[in-house]
């Protein structure tokens, strides 16, 4: 049985593709550490160091990396997660 709070493996799984994604949006907007890019966006350094290693992330908190980066949630969920890998 599964502890109150605790993920699930498909939560897991999709968080570690979010994780995928915001990484590779730093990486190809020149930020070769993610404590300068946290810094810029105004997010807790070790914070977004956990989003990039697949910690839960509230909607909000994904909207304003988003917004730094100039993405719609929108485009962000139809980018393809074969197309960053490659």
């Amino acid at each position: 049985m599964r502890k109150k709070g605790e993920l699930e493996d498909f939560q897991k799984e999709e968080l570690e593709i979010i994780a995928e994604k915001i990484k590779y949006l730093r990486i190809k907007n020149c930020y070769s550490n993610y404590e300068d890019f946290a810094y810029d966006a105004d997010i807790a350094r070790a914070q977004y160091g956990k989003y990039e290693k697949g910690a839960n992330l509230m909607i909000t908190t994904l909207m304003k990396i988003l917004k730094h980066h100039n993405m719609s949630l929108a485009d962000f969920f139809n980018m393809k997660i074969e197309d960053i890998k490659d």
